[in-house]
Parts: structure tokens; C-alpha cells; sequence
């Protein structure tokens, strides 16, 4: 499958692995989380999936050793309603940004967990996907050019400001959305 990660990032992913990967993984969980966070609050019997959603996030950044606990938080994960098969399939704008957002959080625990690159990969192809689908619903927007530099950013070895910059990217991709579900709806 090809994936939209440009290829000097999994080649660095692919060559360093373990740490580097935790990192990548971590920051695109990051920029994602917003949209969970915030599309999902208030929603009733929901509290305790966006405190595990932001403890999950957080743990990822101790990206030096996977989190001791990585396995259960994937299968409480799998089980969130988000990542249910649905026969109808997912119609509705919030519904398709918290998909992604717990799509990219499951591949980040996974690299978390395996230090690899393809699961890696898979984080940062589902962000990029996540991305592009904003870039065409809003027209003129940038968020995918966004993501594929924040991405680089990520693998670099000079990660200085990556967690301020991912949480200010992941906060301006909620804004987008919120505005774009407010103007649907009204």
C-alpha cells in the first residue's frame, strides 16, 4: 500500500526506529487529539474515554520506552465506539474527525508499543488522510502542508518546539472543524 508519508520520513523512521519512532508517533497523536477532545466533550457517559484519550497522549511523549501498559490501552481502545464496524458507515463531520483522531492514537500506541516504523507509518497516513479530507472540505486551507512539515519536524533530530507546535496545530484543526460544524448545522 502506498502510503501519503513522504519517503525521507519512513526512510529515518525505517533507520532509527525505537525512539524516533515513539516520537513521531507521539506528535501526531497530539496534533489529532483536539479533534477527539473537543468534538467529543459533553457527550454523555463519554468522560472516561477522553481522560484515558489524554492520559494515552500524554504517555506517548515519554517516547525513550514504550508505556508499561500499551497493549490494554490499544484494546480499550479498539472498543471505543468510534472504531466499530457500522454499517451505515460514518456520515456526519464530527463523527469523521473523532474516527481519525482515534485511528491515529491506535497506530501511535502501536509504534509505541513496537518501536517500528510501518506501524509509524500508518500513524502519520492516517493524520495526512485526516488532514487532506479538512483541506478539501474548507477549500484553500493547508493543513495536510501543514502535517507533512510538522511530520519532518518530528524525525529531524532537532525537535525543539515540536510539542508546543503539534498542540497549537492540533488546536487550530479543532477551530476548523467547530467552524465547519457550526455552518453545517445552521
Amino acid at each position: 500500500m502506498r502510503t501519503l508519508v513522504e519517503e525521507s520520513v519512513a526512510e529515518t523512521l525505517r533507520a532509527e526506529g525505537g525512539e524516533t519512532v515513539r516520537l513521531y508517533a507521539a506528535a501526531c497523536a497530539e496534533r489529532m487529539a483536539p479533534l477527539f477532545v473537543g468534538l467529543q466533550a459533553g457527550g454523555a457517559g463519554r468522560e472516561a474515554d477522553l481522560d484515558f484519550f489524554v492520559e494515552s497522549v500524554r504517555g506517548l511523549w515519554y517516547a525513550d520506552r514504550p508505556l508499561p501498559d500499551v497493549s490494554a490501552r490499544v484494546r480499550a481502545l479498539e472498543r471505543f465506539p468510534e472504531l466499530q464496524p457500522n454499517e451505515e458507515g460514518i456520515s456526519d463531520i464530527a463523527g469523521t474527525y473523532t474516527f481519525f483522531a482515534a485511528l491515529v492514537l491506535r497506530h501511535a500506541l502501536l509504534a509505541n508499543r513496537s518501536g517500528i516504523a510501518d506501524d509509524a507509518v500508518s500513524c502519520g497516513h492516517a493524520a495526512l488522510t485526516a488532514t487532506g479530507m479538512l483541506d478539501q472540505n474548507l477549500g484553500g486551507a493547508a493543513y495536510r502542508a501543514q502535517e507533512e512539515r510538522l511530520q519532518l519536524l518530528s524525525v529531524s533530530g532537532d525537535v525543539a518546539g515540536l510539542w508546543e507546535a503539534s498542540v497549537e496545530a492540533g488546536r487550530e484543526r479543532f477551530r476548523a472543524v467547530l467552524g465547519r460544524t457550526a455552518r453545517s448545522s445552521g
